[in-house]
């Protein structure tokens, strides 16, 4: 309800009072990525760092990484390694942060704090902060009392109007005090990248917002202004959850006497059934979409579909693509963004999954990668099986198996599905729906022989030529093969696993059958 009534209060139309201010005094284009380590990078946490990695890249500008710690009560050990190991999967490349160091740095905000309280001494001379001495119990019943009579909880500002002395006595007797901002009581303006021009008066919702904690941590609003200031970042796209601190955040540049970025809010991303994003839906970790074998260009192709903000949105006319982070960056356009929610399509990711699949294995140094990834898949496949005949795992076999699965995969674990088994493995069973065709199969290998190219079409044709020869009914002599190479009752046509197979292994298993063979009618 309190969200319902604070954006029913942000109108449209004003042009902000500082919009004629110009960002980054160099000029140059840097953004950042400023997660919290408070557990895994999620899907929109992944669009948030593609959008100003890609923007960074197409303006020749930097994009960095900075890990928002100042709250050690909810840090999760390891969360900040595990972010930078997402981000590198993903394809962004940091170019200032935590392991790579900068001109900038510390990049983690628990290592600034002599930084933090240098500027809010500055708030407290030019009188734009003060001290607070308010209890947590005194907060809690303005709360409890706001709630009681159906009012917006906020802070009364009481400590506001303290003179220089009471602070110093109270100072004195050390007594324990945060320092508040001074907000202003008036509507402000700004203008959104994405969005337009924003108007909204922060005082109707909160009192003066704590800066720095009464323990010398910065509170997130301001250790944010203070650290985009400092690291010249001169755009900030960030989600949309953002938009309605924006105000705040450039109250405080004010005070400070700085010039701001410049703010583009990205829309949220929500379910296929219009219901947000979550981290308690544990299949929208980055990691779990590694885990399972997910490409990251697929995924980032994805996450770009449902929001807009690239050229090619333009061209519904091409065939589908998996667009390289190249190409997504020179079609990057803010203006191309959607300022509505955008849903993710779960059935789309396995579209794109597939046109990776297809652009890696179209690219010869690529595809080297690729093949080496389905050789480890299928060793770790073929490690729990009986059957020691496997056939051998050749580049050659794997670059031909590939190629045949291109239309038939949407990623590389499919090839190990039950379906595809008898591309790794021999049948452990075979069982034929007429004792004839046990009388037809040396007739197959001798044709089989004499093939100078095992090609689907000209097995077709044989297929159908033998089974006219020797009588036998042509379905029954398909189902009776189809057990005889896979052991399946359905899966890919006969003369496609015949070529998969390959003559050898085929004739293999020709034979097999031919000296261990059961009959059912």
């Amino acid at each position: 309800m309190l969200l319902k009534i604070l954006s029913c209060q942000m109108t449209f139309g004003k042009i902000a009072p500082w919009s004629s201010l110009r960002y980054c005094s160099t000029g140059k284009v840097r953004v950042r990525f400023a997660p919290s380590p408070t557990g895994y990078l999620h899907l929109g946490g992944l669009r948030t760092a593609l959008y100003n990695f890609i923007f960074a890249k197409k303006h020749k500008g930097a994009f960095i990484l900075r890990i928002e710690d100042t709250d050690q009560t909810r840090k999760v050990e390891g969360a900040t390694e595990a972010l930078q190991t997402d981000l590198e999967w993903a394809g962004i490349e940091i170019h200032e942060g935590p392991n790579i160091g900068g001109p900038f740095g510390p990049y983690l905000q628990s290592e600034r704090l002599s930084l933090y309280r240098e500027h809010v001494n500055t708030l407290l001379n030019n009188r734009s902060a003060y001290h607070c001495f308010c209890t947590d119990r005194r907060l809690q019943l303005l709360k409890r009392e706001a709630v009681k009579a159906q009012e917006i909880p906020k802070y009364d500002n009481k400590c506001r109007h303290l003179s220089q002395e009471d602070v110093q006595r109270r100072m004195n007797r050390g007594e324990s005090s945060c320092i508040r901002f001074k907000i202003s009581d008036k509507e402000e303006s700004f203008h959104d990248l994405i969005y337009g021009d924003i108007s909204y008066n922060i005082s109707l919702n909160e009192g003066d917002p704590v800066i720095m904690k009464s323990d010398g941590y910065p509170t997130y609003h301001f250790a944010n202004v203070v650290d985009d200031h400092l690291m010249e970042i001169s755009h900030v796209l960030r989600g949309v959850e953002w938009q309605i601190s924006t105000t705040k955040h450039l109250l405080l540049y004010r005070a400070f006497g700085w010039n701001p970025p410049q703010y583009g809010h990205l829309p949220l991303l929500m379910n296929p059934d219009g219901t947000k994003l979550s981290k308690r839906q544990g299949d929208i970790k980055i990691s779990s979409y590694r885990e399972n074998h997910i490409f990251p260009l697929a995924l980032l192709n994805f996450i770009v579909n449902s929001g807009g903000g690239f050229e090619k949105d333009q061209e519904r006319h091409l065939k589908p693509k998996c667009y390289t982070i190249q190409e997504l960056s020179n079609q990057f356009n803010l203006s191309k963004i959607n300022s509505h929610s955008g849903k993710l399509m779960a059935d789309r990711l396995l579209e794109f999954n597939n046109l990776e699949l297809k652009r890696q294995f179209e690219n010869k140094d690529l595809r080297i990668h690729l093949i080496d990834e389905t050789k480890t898949l299928a060793r770790k496949y073929l490690a729990n099986r009986a059957d020691k005949d496997s056939p051998p795992l050749s580049d050659e076999f794997i670059e031909k198996v590939l190629e045949w699965s291109l239309n038939r995969i949407s990623y590389l674990p499919d090839l190990f599905s039950s379906n595809f088994a008898f591309i790794w493995s021999l049948p452990q069973t075979y069982s034929l729906v007429d004792e004839n065709v046990a009388n037809v199969l040396p007739s197959l290998k001798t044709e089989l022989l004499h093939l100078e190219e095992v090609d689907k079409e000209k097995i077709n044709v044989l297929l159908k030529e033998i089974s006219k020869n020797h009588s036998v009914k042509y379905n029954v002599f398909m189902k009776s093969l189809r057990s005889i190479l896979s052991d399946l009752k359905e899966g890919p046509s006969v003369a496609e696993m015949i070529e998969i197979l390959g003559k050898e292994d085929t004739i293999k298993r020709l034979d097999l059958c031919l000296n261990k063979t059961t009959f059912s009618r």
